[in-house]
């Protein structure tokens, strides 16, 4: 990767990706796929700010080919695929914060993108397409700024087989069905990381998950704002076969909608779906507005429904709340996975203070050689982090009160909704609200030593 002011990356655990000297604002995504050759033309139109003055810059895209590059506002003068990027050279320079469009016209059969994390990115199934991005699989189907740091609004238009539906972030806007191919257009307005956009495409039947004492929810059509206080239109996106095993499956869904609105906020999106694929997932995925289960995950034992939890949690912390910087990806994860255990303790099963003790114990027979809160690229995922992020928001739970504890959590994802955050950001916050508990002592020996503390 290049070392010029063009190209800085913005980050340590993904330093091929992103891009420090400019910001993207919006994405029209325009794509053209075709299942049976997994053949995709793409058009994306990127709206831009420099963040100082520029001659070219660099967009990551992997896998395809970049076949032209058109403004309306710079003069460009070349163009290029190299090593994962494309690499664009402007004839003017771009001032310091000027704005700026770029259009971007690609082509090429998408495929996961490997690396440290394994294969991410644009998948096909047996019959149809998955998009998982964390952390760096958005290259592998649209030229972006590739960091969670940049968070930006998107439009996607996408046309396919008939027959088939294509489910993005946000909300649908139109459907325009034509003999053998139809078109699918949404909006996601709330500002979203790239690794958070996706497009699913299956065999699906839309069905509204309700609960039973409220009105039926009417299938999403047009973009509408939810009015307040009115509950949230879930709906699952299943392969006919699936519907009944689904409808059974996420039937508490309003339950944990509820329980999540009371512990961490107003939901911040405009509805919720989850996608149900016809092939078994090893794990599930979360994406802004949507998550992604396979038909393995159709079950109500406790193993399968905290990973619906875990993914619905993901909305407040993740997608509307965003870590600026991988090392901090505890503030996903780990609460996240608390969430599974507010879920448990609220659906009758068993309180997180006894999740949290079950955890501890196993915990304390493993390697005790990572810091939470800076784990370092290989092991962001690892379960560890999870688990013991969950351990130290309990800790804090446990020190402050319930009261104080999730009024916390609600002042956390209502002053930082659809913003980017560190964990500092968090410790300072904790530290002003939560009256007698010493946060910085308690956080740090949680998150940023090695050995595990006594519970």
């Amino acid at each position: 990767m290049s070392s010029s002011p063009e190209s800085a990356a913005p980050d340590a655990y993904t330093p091929d990706n992103g891009s420090t000297s400019y910001r993207v604002g919006h994405y029209d995504l325009t794509l053209d796929y075709k299942l049976a050759s997994n053949r995709l033309s793409g058009r994306a139109v990127l709206t831009m700010t420099a963040q100082r003055e520029l001659q070219g810059l660099e967009l990551d895209l992997g896998g395809l080919r970049t076949t032209k590059v058109t403004s309306d506002t710079v003069r460009i003068r070349s163009f290029k695929d190299r090593a994962g990027k494309l690499v664009v050279a402007f004839r003017d320079a771009v001032p310091d914060d000027a704005e700026f469009r770029l259009e971007i016209r690609y082509e090429g059969n998408p495929a996961p993108i490997s690396g440290t994390w394994g294969d991410v990115g644009w998948e096909e199934l047996t019959d149809g397409v998955l998009v998982a991005g964390q952390p760096t699989g958005a290259p592998s189907w649209f030229p972006c700024n590739d960091h969670p740091s940049n968070k930006a609004s998107y439009r996607f238009t996408v046309t396919t087989d008939a027959g088939y539906r294509a489910i993005c972030n946000g909300v649908l806007v139109s459907r325009i069905g034509k003999s053998s191919r139809t078109t699918w257009v949404y909006e996601q307005a709330e500002p979203m990381a790239t690794y958070l956009a996706t497009v699913q495409i299956g065999r699906y039947e839309l069905v509204a998950l309700n609960d039973p004492a409220q009105p039926a929810v009417a299938l999403p059509g047009h973009a509408a704002q939810r009015d307040p206080g009115a509950p949230v239109p879930q709906y699952a996106a299943v392969p006919p076969s699936l519907v009944p095993a689904a409808k059974t499956s996420l039937a508490r869904n309003h339950e944990m909608m509820s329980t999540f609105e009371d512990r961490f906020g107003p939901y911040p999106f405009a509805q919720y779906v989850v996608v149900v694929t016809d092939d078994e997932l090893e794990i599930p995925l979360e994406a802004q507005t949507l998550s992604i289960i396979g038909r393995n995950h159709l079950r109500q034992d406790w193993d399968a429904q905290r990973l619906i939890a875990h993914e619905l949690a993901h909305q407040w912390f993740g997608n509307a709340v965003t870590a600026a910087r991988w090392q901090d990806i505890w503030l996903h994860e780990g609460f996240a996975c608390y969430a599974e255990w507010i879920w448990s303790e609220a659906s009758g099963s068993t309180t997180a203070d006894a999740r949290a003790r079950s955890t501890h114990e196993r915990l304390s027979a493993e390697r005790q050689d990572l810091a939470v809160g800076d784990p370092g690229a290989p092991e962001m995922f690892d379960d560890r982090v999870y688990k013991r992020g969950a351990l130290a928001l309990h800790v804090l739970r446990t020190a402050a009160g319930d009261d104080a504890f999730f009024a916390l959590l609600r002042s956390w994802t209502e002053a930082h909704r659809f913003a980017s955050v560190t964990t500092p950001d968090f410790i300072a916050l904790a530290a002003r609200s939560l009256a007698g508990v010493d946060v910085e002592a308690l956080l740090t020996r949680w998150l940023f030593r090695e050995e595990l503390p006594a519970l």
